[in-house]
């Protein structure tokens, strides 16, 4: 047997060992798990979320091949603790990018790109908004910030929830380095979908926007506000003092 596939047993019996079938009950309702509802089918471990990142720390060197295993088991948590491992990993090889010379800067780059790839080829078990805002702005996010964005808007048109809310949510990495263009561009794109949890991302994204340049935000609302769904534009002035969200809103 290989060592991964040790590791991937090992990993699965911690996970299982900690199940929590009360927690697991309330989080199928908390993550819309009946028929017709965005979550309809997912299943749960009930383990929290510190628990989760615990053991992913543990196992950051899993290999893509067990992650991907991992992606296609049909319990919530363990999905979810994949991504952390694919984000720690990612990190760790920004790190190594930062530190390196040339040859071992080479190699920190196409690590970053093959977990990227891994994770483009995986987008539609990326599947609960969880799984999407504990991953998208952390890996493809910060990888596409000096870099072609065209996926992103081949995601946004996607008829998948889940790729969709990709496509917002990686715009996080950029506005973390004060890059707004794509947020607010994919953000006109999303103002007619029709899922609740896109109107939240959105939203999101753009108090995001203005907690960095409030101006930008602004602009936006004064253009969109009035045809914006209404969850949106509460999310998106979810901060601003209280005379300034009646006026957005009564307008």
């Amino acid at each position: 047997m290989k060592y991964s596939n040790i590791f991937l047993s090992k990993i699965t019996k911690e996970l299982m060992e900690l199940k929590n079938p009360e927690k697991g009950k309330f989080l199928l309702r908390f993550f819309k798990t009946g028929k017709g509802q965005y979550g309809e089918g997912d299943e749960f471990l009930g383990i929290t979320v510190p628990e989760q990142r615990k053991i992913a720390r543990k196992y950051i060197d899993l290999e893509l091949r067990d992650l991907s295993e991992m992606l296609n088991n049909k319990f919530h948590e363990i999905r979810l603790v994949a991504l952390f491992i694919l984000v720690y990993k990612y990190n760790k090889a920004v790190d190594a990018s930062a530190s390196s010379h040339s040859a071992g800067s080479g190699q920190a780059a196409q690590e970053k790109k093959k977990i990227v790839d891994f994770y483009l080829k995986n987008t539609k078990r990326v599947n609960n908004w969880d799984l999407v805002d504990s991953s998208a702005g952390y890996i493809l996010g910060d990888y596409l910030a000096d870099k072609d964005k065209a996926i992103l808007y081949k995601l946004v048109k996607s008829e998948n929830l889940w790729e969709r809310r990709i496509a917002i949510i990686s715009t996080q990495g950029f506005i973390r380095i004060n890059q707004f263009d794509e947020t607010l561009k994919i953000a006109e794109i999303l103002l007619n979908d029709k899922e609740d949890l896109i109107h939240k991302a959105v939203g999101w994204m753009l108090r995001e926007v203005g907690k960095k340049d409030l101006g930008s935000e602004l602009k936006f609302l004064d253009k969109y506000h009035q045809n914006m769904p209404r969850t949106m534009l509460r999310y998106a002035i979810e901060k601003f003092p209280k005379p300034a969200r009646e006026f957005y809103m009564k307008k």
